[in-house]
């Protein structure tokens, strides 16, 4: 039996047990060379309590690493790493200084496995501390704690993959060091993965994201609120940007609103580069802003002289005289070719600039900043005097840039952005003084010109009567229920009349910047009014013969609805020929973008996307029973779902939309308009609708939402069916959670994701009658243990070769999926 001399001894043995077999903790503030190691039973805690350093193990791994992490976040998140490439394999990791100040990390009390980088100066009497800004810092015993110049060894200065308030990204000029971060390789091993973020400061500062060597990801200049017009970086209640750039530093650097926020930006192992915040009430951490929003966030990807736009279609154009240089390629939306000039720059032939707005200016290392130049005019004169120089711009922290080689890595931002004028011979500028030959040839022609230009008219209004008096017979063939007189009164509105100046005002005068959509009937502008309110405009385009009956057809329809799952109108604005519709902003845009597009990482998790199907569900519900008009949508589809600031979903776009009498079941067309791939089978052939066509559309986007997959254009390797007939042979096999999105974490409820998955199969039955109305939809939705029947073989489940065109008729969102809104002509 073990005897003790003392009780203090026999306490230090118990206490010594407990350590052992339980790994109690053991907190401190410093380390000295007189002190314990800190080992695998201590750690060392920030003087806040905010921040901890001690051994630790990634998820899911044995190995053993030194780190610092948010001590008051249940969930570990690691900050910084000492040996993120010499892991220990076992319990015996420690770590100490030794009296010379090195700081050292021993495995087995002898191998060491890592040490810092040689102190900066001897330290007589050194000790480790952990601030409370998460920096651990080798500093002399007497030296006060808040004086960065006391530091002769810091943390900051080696990032891992995470920026906390205090580091800096960026460059000391004077010293050349440099911050950056770098992605652990996987979440397991913190070693040094393919992703590097990185400031480059050059003519415009800016950081970059390579994969290797590869660049990814290019920010804009900073304009002094952000980086060249990005939206992530704008105020916000979480975070403030800073931005030094001066004779002796240049870097980004940020800082919380306030001492109860926990925030950290990061590059993960997909290089992704995010800002995260903690949230107590949820537990977890949420995305606040992201680099990379879009497409067009990728490095170059419209090639030189090309200017992305996430609202055009397609993707990539050529700045205004230029044109693909691989045409062929191009059609193919292959846009890394890029662009070529239309007329090639000659120093001897006159010359201008032409202005480009609201962009991220081009990659800047083939740039130069003109210190001199103070003004737009000189920077203009300074470029133009040179006959290397392409293009200038006029930036608020460099000044007068100009750059030397192919302009690239060009997009357009639709707020802020900047200018960018490029050079062009004069006769891409469209000068009357540029050639006396071009201004003779055109007075000689004038008067034959005028004649031409006379009877293109005639011809023109003439055709236009004809279509117009066709195409109201049509509509009204379609509904004859319905007026669509030449005008539209005041009996038929009741909703407020917009003047045209507001909304010219509100839209920036319908510019390039404003605009967040096209459809098939016009452009649709983000505008605000002078109250602050933030709306959609829908402006009817001119030339659309189809456009003047839907823009009657919605005002005169939507006027009468109020649900919280359908878009709301807001009024509408006629203006001679000029017609538009005023809706409730979006921000988050249309329901395609997070479903269908895998690399802005907006997955949505199961409980937002139930929440969704059970929203336009609701949505539907009101349309087929409870509003004053029975109404049937025929056009439901992903991107004719909006969702506003809380992801709540609104559908939209009634232009198609039929009204139906009490005692009517169905009606027929001779004109069927729709989506392909959301058309019910006896729609589509033979032009019957009904309540039942739209629980089609329903059911084939339940389908889309549970697999983030599109009806149309699905494709497996091991068949040649579509979304719906995928679905079938998944449900047939008993296989039907393999339908899920791969990025969406399989829920503990899995009994509600085969509900969905039936009530979605159920719905897209090949005869109408087979399938359930929008009531027992709800119910099935929203009951734990309904009755459900077993569902048949859907309508339109094998794949139909169709060329896609990005083309809708929503007009409420940047196109970015591959529809078309169709029109098919049935002789009775």
């Amino acid at each position: 039996m073990m005897k003790f001399k003392t009780p203090f001894h026999a306490l230090f043995f118990f206490f010594f047990i407990l350590r052992f077999f339980f790994k109690l903790s053991i907190a401190i503030d410093s380390i000295s060379p007189n002190q314990a190691l800190l080992d695998n039973g201590t750690t060392l805690v920030s003087g806040n309590g905010t921040f901890e350093l001690g051994f630790f193990s990634p998820w899911s791994s044995d190995n053993r690493y030194l780190g610092i992490w948010f001590r008051k976040v249940p969930e570990q998140t690691v900050v910084w790493v000492a040996n993120k490439n010499d892991p220990i394999t076992d319990l015996s990791g420690s770590l100490a200084i030794t009296p010379s100040g090195n700081i050292i990390i021993t495995r087995n009390q002898s191998n060491i496995a890592w040490t810092a980088n040689s102190p900066s100066r001897t330290v007589s009497s050194p000790i480790l501390k952990l601030l409370d800004n998460g920096n651990l810092v080798l500093m002399n015993s007497t030296a006060i704690a808040d004086d960065p110049d006391s530091y002769v060894w810091q943390s900051f200065d080696y990032p891992s993959d995470t920026l906390i308030p205090g580091m800096k990204l960026g460059w000391n000029l004077r010293t050349n060091q440099e911050w950056y971060l770098t992605s652990w390789r996987s979440i397991q091993d913190p070693s040094p993965g393919d992703f590097t973020y990185r400031m480059a400061p050059g003519a415009l500062p800016s950081i970059i994201l390579r994969q290797g060597s590869v660049i990814q990801f290019r920010s804009g200049p900073w304009d002094g609120v952000r980086f060249g017009g990005a939206p992530v970086l704008q105020q916000n209640t979480v975070f403030r940007p800073i931005f030094v750039s001066d004779s002796d530093n240049v870097y980004y650097a940020f800082e919380n609103t306030d001492e109860s926020v926990i925030s950290r930006f990061v590059v993960n192992q997909s290089g992704l580069v995010k800002h995260l915040m903690w949230s107590q009430t949820r537990n977890q951490w949420i995305d606040i802003a992201t680099m990379q929003t879009d497409e067009c966030d990728d490095y170059a990807v419209c090639g030189n002289y090309g200017v992305c736009n996430i609202y055009g279609s397609p993707r990539c154009a050529c700045l205004t005289g230029f044109t693909p240089r691989l045409r062929q390629d191009w059609a193919r939306f292959d846009w890394t070719g890029g662009c070529t000039r239309r007329t090639p720059l000659n120093c001897s032939d006159p010359m201008g600039f032409r202005k480009f707005s609201g962009l991220k200016l081009p990659d800047p290392s083939g740039g130069l900043v003109n210190r001199s130049a103070r003004s737009l005019e000189e920077c203009e004169k300074a470029c133009l005097g040179n006959c290397s120089c392409v293009a200038y711009a006029k930036t608020q922290l460099s000044g007068c840039v100009a750059w030397f080689g192919n302009l690239v890595d060009i997009r357009i931002y639709a707020e802020g952005g900047q200018d960018l004028f490029v050079r062009m011979p004069v006769s891409e500028l469209g000068s009357s003084n540029s050639s006396k030959k071009v201004a003779v040839i055109a007075s000689v022609s004038v008067a034959s010109f005028l004649l031409l230009l006379a009877l293109i008219i005639w011809l023109v209004i003439r055709r236009r009567t004809s279509k117009n008096k066709t195409a109201l017979t049509d509509q009204q063939h379609d509904n004859p229920s319905q007026d669509h007189s030449e005008g539209i009164g005041d009996e038929d509105l009741d909703l407020p009349l917009f003047d045209f100046a507001t909304i010219a005002a509100a839209t920036g005068e319908f510019s390039l910047a404003k605009k967040i959509g096209e459809g098939g009937f016009g452009s649709v502008y983000k505008g605000v009014l002078p109250s602050g309110k933030e709306i959609a405009v829908k402006r009817l385009s001119m030339d659309s013969g189809q456009g003047l009956k839907e823009f009657k057809n919605e005002v005169i329809l939507i006027a009468k609805l109020q649900h919280r799952n359908l878009v709301r109108l807001l009024g509408c604005c006629i203006h001679g020929d000029d017609r538009m519709l005023v809706y409730e902003y979006m921000p988050n845009k249309s329901l395609d973008l997070f479903i269908f597009n895998q690399t802005t990482d907006k997955t949505l998790d199961w409980q937002t996307r139930f929440d969704i199907i059970v929203g336009i569900a609701r949505g539907l519900l009101y349309l087929h029973r409870d509003s004053r008009l029975r109404i049937i949508h025929r056009d439901l589809k992903a991107s004719n779902i909006l969702l506003d600031n809380e992801m709540n979903p609104k559908i939209s776009d009634f232009g198609l939309a039929r009204t139906f009498g009490g005692d009517q079941y169905q009606q027929n067309t001779k004109r069927v308009m729709g989506t392909y791939g959301y058309m019910a089978p006896e729609y589509a052939v033979d032009g019957l609708f009904s309540v039942k066509s739209d629980v089609f559309s329903f059911g084939v986007l339940v389908l889309e939402i549970l697999s983030g997959k599109k009806n149309r254009g699905f494709y497996h390797p091991d068949h040649d069916l579509n979304l719906l007939g995928h679905a079938w042979k998944l449900w047939t096999e008993g296989n039907p959670m393999d339908l899920l999105d791969a990025s969406m974490v399989v829920p503990n409820a899995k009994s509600e994701v085969l509900r969905c998955i039936q009530v979605g199969l159920l719905c897209v039955q090949q005869r109408p009658e087979d399938r359930p109305t929008m009531p027992n939809v709800l119910l099935m939705l929203d009951s734990e243990h309904p009755v459900i029947a077993q569902p048949k073989q859907p309508g339109f489940y094998t794949e139909r070769t169709i060329i896609d065109s990005e083309s809708s008729s929503t007009g409420k969102k940047p196109q970015t999926s591959n529809e078309i809104t169709m029109t098919l002509l049935h002789g009775r």
